[in-house]
């Protein structure tokens, strides 16, 4: 079964759900998708902190040699 036939399986089981009981799933449903919402980031490393520093100071000299991110497609 691929996933989008079952995602469409278990929408159709929450649609036909009588209200009362979807207070209910709400936490479980919460629960399980917890880890997918939280992403780990970490902390940048002394190197990459360093390089952000160099890039701010090139920025700093000369804002125009910098290709604004809106213009990017």
């Amino acid at each position: 079964m691929t996933a989008a036939v079952l995602r469409k399986e278990i929408h159709s089981i929450i649609d036909a759900m009588p209200e009362q009981s979807l207070p209910a799933l709400k936490p479980l449903l919460a629960y399980i998708a917890d880890d997918y919402w939280k992403p780990v980031i970490e902390p940048a490393s002394p190197e990459e902190v360093a390089m952000a520093e160099e890039r701010l100071k090139d920025y700093e000299k000369d804002p125009s040699s910098f290709v604004p991110l809106s213009s990017i497609k």
